[in-house]
């Protein structure tokens, strides 16, 4: 009896581990045939569709609407997170009706976000107008700050006891 309690506990800290960043309902709803790139050079022609996009945040601010993301789209991993790399096929507006927190939702972090794209607005990205594809939230996640790893590489043999590597503080 021991023993299958074990593996009970066992199989369900292993199947919470593997949670989707959404819910399956809205992953059903989802248009699989839709990337993002069709989305930001035509945003009207996709009007209605549902999409997940992951990206980095750029900036928020609350309004009458709600909450406004400014979004920086990067290609996603395996688990939904954004990559950390250079590359993007642009920035995107995401409404969030009702508050959520600037302070939190901060410029820097990684989110996902899935919704339904509503159209375009046009705003001014330095000296030019941008067209920003505008997508209704129906589902955010916001990731946890990466951790900077510490190297502990020393090009010198010490003579001294130091830090054992394993060990992070």
């Amino acid at each position: 009896m021991r023993n299958f309690t074990c593996l009970l506990m066992f199989l369900f800290l292993i199947s919470a581990g593997c949670a989707p960043l959404i819910s399956r309902e809205l992953r059903k709803e989802l248009s699989p045939d839709i990337t993002f790139k069709q989305v930001i050079k035509d945003p009207d022609a996709h009007k209605g569709k549902r999409i997940l996009i992951s990206g980095i945040i750029l900036g928020s601010r609350n309004t009458k609407e709600g909450t406004l993301i400014e979004i920086l789209q990067k290609p996603a991993d395996i688990g939904g997170r954004p990559k950390d790399v250079d590359d993007s096929d642009g920035r995107f507006l995401a409404l969030y009706d009702g508050y959520l927190d600037t302070a939190i939702y901060s410029r820097g972090r990684d989110v996902a976000v899935a919704g339904e794209i509503t159209g375009k607005r046009v705003l001014p990205l330095g000296e030019i107008d941008y067209i920003y594809p505008l997508i209704s939230i129906k589902e955010i996640h916001l990731f946890k700050v990466r951790k900077k790893e510490i190297s502990r590489y020393c090009p010198y043999p010490s003579c001294w006891w130091y830090i054992p590597w394993w060990y992070h503080p």
